[in-house]
């Protein structure tokens, strides 16, 4: 008896499912998918000419490569773990316009990294303008200039997170204009780490080099100086206390520095956060103005330990509670 034979699937059109396949491919290729990482191209004929229209389709993980040129668009960074790349610091800029009446670059994402370009030129109508406005938590920076902005960057709270700064550069920023409140070259709310490396803060206006309310901050390997024609406040600010590293940095206060009493000042507004350690070493501090001015005031009970600094022109070394070696 013979065995009955299975009915045989129907031949699919194989050619024709390539050649949708193809098509769709080809529709969707260089657009972001949720789930999936993209790269978006800004630029002159790329598919996203400003960084705007980028940051509006970018998804969680996404890469945007920023090509060479100056664009005067502002762009606002919702999603997450984005990774934000200029052709190079000096070619790639943003300048000019701001959104939200904060900044020209606005992140709100977490875990953003931003090199190489440069924020320029922002400018709000309460004096508080950043080139960089982080809204969100754990940013990254390397290579990213920040040029005749009012606030460099501008970090809102973000409690246990982090600001991590690397081989920038932060040129003529800062303000005493608006009547309430200075802006400042960095200026970072309540978060967990504040830390800078191997960057430069020059002739900053009125206004602080940076100004940290971060649980810890660390400043290590940086150029911060006045030259001839600075107007800064205090070198680094630390009002609300917290712990702070100073090591390996040039530090110089210049003839016009509105504030002549120190380069860092701790806990000045009264300590409201703990204050574990204030380590300050090897630093070469300069005093090029008619002028005494302490490398350190310490308003806290902490001491602060001083190690290994040279002191130069007028240069003190402490004011307050401490040990210098």
């Amino acid at each position: 008896m013979l065995a009955k034979q299975r009915p045989q699937p129907p031949v699919r059109p194989v050619g024709l499912i390539a050649v949708w396949l193809a098509v769709f491919a080809l529709l969707t290729a260089g657009l972001p998918r949720p789930g999936l990482a993209a790269t978006l191209e800004v630029g002159a004929g790329k598919p996203y000419p400003m960084p705007s229209a980028a940051a509006a389709a970018a998804h969680d993980g996404d890469h945007i490569n920023i090509a060479a040129g100056s664009y005067f668009d502002c762009a606002v960074w919702r999603a997450n773990d984005l990774t934000i790349r200029g052709a190079a610091a000096d070619t790639t800029v943003i300048t000019d316009k701001t959104c939200q009446g904060k900044g020209l670059f606005i992140t709100y994402g977490n875990n953003i990294k931003i090199s190489d370009l440069t924020l320029t030129r922002a400018r709000v109508a309460d004096f508080n303008g950043a080139g960089l406005r982080a809204e969100g938590g754990n940013l990254t920076l390397e290579r990213v200039r920040f040029v005749n902005d009012q606030d460099g960057l501008l970090a809102a709270p973000a409690p246990g997170k982090s600001i991590i700064i690397r081989d920038s550069l932060f040129l003529h920023n800062g303000t005493c204009e608006g009547g309430g409140g200075c802006a400042h070259d960095i200026y970072v709310n309540e978060i967990g780490l504040l830390r800078l490396e191997h960057t430069r803060f020059f002739e900053t206006r009125s206004g602080h080099h940076i100004k940290s309310l971060a649980h810890q901050t660390e400043v290590i390997g940086c150029d911060l100086a006045d030259g001839p024609n600075g107007s800064s406040s205090y070198v680094v600010d630390v009002p609300h206390g917290g712990g702070v590293l100073l090591r390996d940095n040039h530090i110089e206060k210049g003839p016009k520095s509105e504030n002549h009493s120190s380069a860092l000042i701790i806990g000045e507004d009264g300590v409201s956060q703990p204050t574990p350690e204030i380590v300050v070493e090897h630093n070469t501090f300069l005093v090029d103005g008619d002028y005494n001015s302490y490398l350190v005031n310490n308003m806290t009970a902490t001491e602060a330990q001083l190690k290994g600094n040279t002191l130069q022109g007028n240069a003190k070394a402490l004011r307050g509670d401490g040990v210098v070696h």
